[in-house]
C-alpha cells in the first residue's frame, strides 16, 4: 500500500469513527432541548437541517443533481417516501431518548442489519446462506424473549429498525449522494415542519423564543447534529472498504447502549440481558459469515489472477 493510499485510508477511518461516534453519542444532545417536546424538536431538526445542508451545497456548488431530480417524477416520489420514513425514525428516536428509553432505542439499531436481511428475502427475493438464516432466526428469538420480558413487543426498537431499513432500501433506488439525499429529503420536510412551528408559535406553545438565546441556538444546532455526521460518513464511504464500514456501524448502538446503562441508569433485568445476548450472538454470526464470504471471494480472485495466461508477445 502506498503512502498516499495509507493516508486516505487513515482519513477514511477517522471520518468513519467520527460519524458513528457522533450518532452513538447523540442521546446526550436531545435532552438538552427540553422543555421542547419531541414533535417540536423534530420540526426544528427538519427545518434547520435543510438550512445547513443547503449552505454546504452552496459552498461546494453541487446543485446539478437537483434539476435532474425534478425532471424525474418517479425518483422524486421515492425521495418523498424516504423523507416520510426518516421522519418516523427521527421522531420516534427523539421521543424514546427524552422519555427514558435509550437502551430500547439502541436495540433498534442492533437489530437493523437483521431486519434489512429479512426485507431482502421478502421483498427482493434474495437467497441467504445457512449462517444468515441462523442469525435471522436468532434475532427473531431475541424479539420473542424481549416481548415476554417487556410484556409487549419492543415497539420502539422494531419501529426504529423497520423505518431505517425501509429508508435504506428506498435510498438505494434513489441513488443520490448522502448530502444531496438529505437536502432533497429535508426540502420535502421543510414546508410542513415550518408550518407546524408557525402554528405552535401562534398557539403560544413554542419554546424557541421563550427560553432564551441559548435554547434557541441549541434547537438550531439540531441541523448541525444531523448534517455533520453524514458529511463524515460520506468522506469515510469513499475511502474505506464496505466491510470496514459494516463493522464500524456497530459503534453507534454500542455507544447508545452504554449511555443508557451507565449515564441514564436505565434498568437491565435478566430477560433484557437475555434478549440483547441473543441479538449480539446473531450479529456475531453475521459478521463471521460476511468475513468468511469476503475471504472466499478474495481467494477466488487471487486464483484467477494466478491462473490467467500471460499476454502473448507481439512482434514489432
Amino acid at each position: 500500500m502506498t503512502g498516499k493510499s495509507s493516508g486516505e485510508r487513515r482519513t477514511g477511518l477517522l471520518n468513519g469513527f467520527a460519524a458513528y461516534g457522533m450518532w452513538g453519542l447523540v442521546p446526550l444532545f436531545w435532552p438538552l432541548l427540553k422543555p421542547a417536546g419531541a414533535v417540536e424538536i423534530l420540526a426544528h431538526r427538519m427545518a434547520w437541517s435543510l438550512v445547513f445542508v443547503a449552505a454546504a451545497l452552496l459552498v461546494t456548488r453541487r446543485w446539478a443533481w437537483a434539476g435532474a431530480l425534478l425532471r424525474q417524477p418517479r425518483r422524486l416520489a421515492l425521495v418523498a417516501v424516504a423523507a416520510a420514513f426518516i421522519t418516523i425514525n427521527w421522531g420516534v428516536y427523539i421521543w424514546a431518548v427524552n422519555s427514558g428509553h435509550v437502551v430500547e432505542a439502541s436495540l433498534g439499531y442492533f437489530i437493523n442489519p437483521l431486519v434489512t436481511i429479512a426485507m431482502g428475502v421478502l421483498l427482493l427475493k434474495e437467497r441467504l446462506r445457512p449462517v444468515q438464516w441462523v442469525a435471522v432466526g436468532t434475532g427473531f428469538a431475541a424479539v420473542v424473549v424481549l416481548a415476554v420480558g417487556y410484556g409487549q413487543l419492543p415497539w420502539i426498537s422494531l419501529t426504529l429498525a423497520f423505518s431505517f431499513a425501509t429508508y435504506g432500501l428506498v435510498k438505494k433506488k434513489v441513488d443520490l449522494g448522502g448530502v444531496e439525499s438529505l437536502a432533497a429529503e429535508t426540502a420535502i420536510q421543510f414546508v410542513p415542519a415550518v408550518g407546524y412551528l408557525v402554528w405552535l408559535s401562534a398557539q403560544g406553545r413554542s419554546t424557541f423564543a421563550v427560553h432564551g438565546p441559548g435554547h434557541a441556538a441549541l434547537l438550531a444546532a439540531s441541523g448541525v447534529v444531523t448534517a455533520l455526521p453524514l458529511v463524515c460518513f460520506g468522506a469515510a464511504a469513499i475511502r474505506v472498504p464496505l466491510s470496514t464500514l459494516g463493522l464500524l456501524q456497530y459503534l453507534t448502538p454500542v455507544f447508545q447502549f452504554l449511555l443508557g446503562i451507565l449515564y441514564f441508569h436505565e434498568e437491565m433485568p435478566p430477560e433484557r440481558w437475555a434478549g440483547f445476548g441473543l441479538v449480539w450472538l446473531a450479529l456475531a454470526l453475521l459478521t463471521w459469515d460476511a468475513w468468511r464470504a469476503a475471504r472466499r471471494v478474495a481467494r477466488a480472485r487471487q486464483a484467477l489472477r494466478v491462473d490467467a495466461p500471460a499476454p502473448a508477445a507481439v512482434d514489432v
